[in-house]
């Protein structure tokens, strides 16, 4: 469905589960004031307690198996035209995803910036591994940019965000945990209960300042470190990314391989360094692993673990780096460091990941095509991604000044570029 031809005041818009804090509650105040109809739906006390306008919320009560069915009957007595949600894998979005499509109905989906910390993530029908992207060469990439008059967004503000994530997510998972009596048949897309998610999101809020001093120290410790090295970057092992778009459900047996490749592959005054992600809520008993591992292939005193942190010191002297797809990607190959991925992702291209056996991989790293991937990161630039962020005062305000328009734009944001394309290059057309 296209709404080219649509004024904001027939559009009705069903929002679904947003990120964690006041950004979708926002975006539709905002969607009100451009003449457009809204109501969200949520499924547990924490949707509820971020979205401000009572008079438009939908509380959804009942099992998870009679979503289907609520959502046909919401879109059909609403005159719904639009969905907007938050990633698009976890169960109840995949579903509406599914529905949508078949009724001609429009998604937009909000994620983490593929070019984070300073940028969010906006597409239609699906994000990562789902993405448009994903059937786009970096050549289609070329051959529209260079029909384009579409200018590149201003340059994000620089906040700090992740105390905010944090801090939200916490607070979420209180309102799910103590005031969740109206939605007893509640059940989290991920498999951990929301009471232990709570306990560790307070956690790692009361610790923060030790883990900001431990990897202050284990951070200092590589830089000063006389000797080669290699990152590998972890990702939250429960995370949409993870479990839907690679063939991993835990870090430990990307650890296991990313170990046993760097044991016979590297030369033997290289050192391997393994960064947790800063969200890392230790589900997994993630450093006790990597010890018995580096004990399991012989390789003890050449492994670094680093807890979290920023990327962009480790980043500098970087021989090379690995991951399964996670966004840091980006600023591996933005700096123009060999990288090799195990998942699927919308970087993933040939001209600038590797696809050697791992062991080679730590042998001798080939090197990404600077300039091909300065091309795709400019197409980025020019459709997906929206300076600002969710969860900082600073970040809303920033991506509010831009999300409203794209959502209510009759093309998604690779349209808006290929379709100076489409006479001459038929094939790079985007289904609607």
């Amino acid at each position: 469905m296209t709404h080219s031809a649509t004024p904001s005041s027939d559009r009705v818009f069903l929002f679904l589960q947003g990120p964690h804090g006041p950004f979708f509650s926002a975006l539709g105040r905002m969607l009100q004031e451009a003449g457009a109809q809204v109501w969200r739906v949520g499924f547990n006390a924490g949707d509820r307690a971020f979205w401000s306008d009572t008079s438009t919320y939908i509380p959804f009560r009942d099992k998870p198996e009679l979503w289907p069915e609520t959502l046909i009957d919401l879109i059909i007595r609403k005159d719904v035209t639009d969905i907007v949600l938050y990633g698009d894998t976890r169960p109840v979005h995949a579903r509406a995803v599914e529905i949508a499509r078949s009724r001609g109905i429009t998604i937009h989906v909000f994620e983490e910036g593929y070019l984070r910390p300073w940028w969010v993530t906006y597409e239609r029908w699906g994000t990562n591994g789902n993405s448009q992207l994903m059937s786009l060469d970096v050549t289609d990439m070329h051959q529209a940019l260079e029909q384009s008059d579409t200018a590149s967004p201003p340059p994000p503000s620089h906040w700090g965000d992740m105390r905010q994530h944090i801090f939200y997510g916490a607070l979420y998972h209180w309102f799910v945990l103590f005031m969740n009596r109206r939605y007893r048949n509640f059940r989290p897309h991920r498999d951990l209960s929301v009471a232990k998610e709570f306990k560790l999101y307070f956690k790692r809020l009361a610790l923060m300042p030790f883990h900001r001093l431990q990897r202050g120290w284990s951070t200092l410790r590589v830089r000063r470190g006389a000797f080669p090295y290699h990152l590998v970057l972890l990702q939250l092992g429960h995370d949409s990314s993870v479990q839907s778009h690679s063939d991993y459900n835990s870090m430990s047996a990307f650890l296991e391989q990313m170990v046993e490749g760097f044991a016979k592959g590297a030369p033997g005054h290289h050192r391997l360094v393994i960064k947790e992600h800063p969200l890392e809520n230790h589900r997994e008993p993630l450093r006790r692993r990597v010890r018995d591992l580096c004990r399991k292939y012989g390789i003890e005193g050449r492994v670094h673990y680093v807890p979290g942190g920023k990327l962009a010191k480790l980043l500098d002297e970087a021989n090379s780096a690995v991951t399964i797809n996670s966004t840091a990607g980006q600023q591996v190959l933005w700096r123009g460091i060999p990288l090799r991925i195990f998942g699927r992702s919308v970087y993933d291209k040939p001209e600038f990941v590797s696809q050697q056996p791992i062991d080679e991989f730590f042998t001798d790293p080939e090197m990404p095509d600077a300039k091909a991937y300065r091309i795709y990161r400019q197409f980025l630039l020019e459709t997906s991604q929206v300076p600002g962020g969710f969860y900082s005062r600073r970040g809303r305000r920033q991506l509010l000044r831009r999300a409203a328009d794209m959502v209510l734009r009759a093309h998604d944001p690779y349209q808006a570029v290929l379709k100076n394309n489409e006479a001459r290059t038929p094939q790079l057309r985007l289904v609607e």
